[in-house]
């Protein structure tokens, strides 16, 4: 919880005294899965979810910002967390991932209108102690007062430092699906 509080604490500080502004929208609930199960997988399922991410964008000017405890993903598999926590993501050195970016055209999503927005984020990934750009196509959709995002891409993980030993190099990806599904809410004053 009080990770989660901290988080929330540099989101809003990122966005300076703007953050309790009428045109932000914010989760702190936001699921996010990934799917790294590769060529020869066909036992086991890898792949975890986390629904604790924090968001925060400004619809004014479509700044974006995520943030997650890589501890937060939960699997079928204990053994394949613990795995994926001490050899992989190296979660004790390396507790969270986050993302700052820009949605390109945030003018043309009417926050306020129902409708299916399509949209394209540009920005950078800090995944394992590493940071790269990254581009990603989603959707904003408003339904009746009601704000969803959604998005799915793939990340490399061979960009992002994390290496996987030979033996289950059949197994697991190196091209990681990941999800993002959030539902938002208005920041208030």
């Amino acid at each position: 919880m009080k990770s989660m509080l901290i988080s929330l604490l540099l989101l809003a500080s990122a966005f300076g005294h703007q953050a309790l502004a009428q045109d932000h929208y914010f989760t702190k609930s936001g699921a996010i899965s990934f799917n790294a199960e590769g060529a020869l997988d066909d036992v086991e399922e890898i792949r975890a979810k986390t629904n604790t991410a924090t968001c925060v964008i400004d619809a004014s000017t479509g700044q974006m910002e995520w943030a997650l405890l890589m501890k937060s993903f939960q699997f079928k598999n204990a053994l394949m967390q613990e795995h994926f926590n001490e050899n992989y993501v190296e979660s004790s050195k390396f507790p969270k991932a986050s993302f700052k970016g820009m949605i390109e055209n945030p003018e043309a999503i009417k926050w306020e209108k129902d409708g299916t927005y399509p949209i394209t984020v540009n920005g950078k990934l800090t995944l394992h102690g590493v940071t790269k750009d990254i581009s990603a196509k989603g959707v904003i959709t408003v339904a009746k007062g009601a704000i969803t995002a959604t998005s799915d891409f793939v990340v490399l993980v061979g960009d992002y430092d994390i290496e996987i030993p030979s033996l289950v190099g059949n197994k697991v990806s190196k091209d990681v699906k990941v999800n993002v599904s959030t539902s938002l809410s208005k920041l208030v004053k």
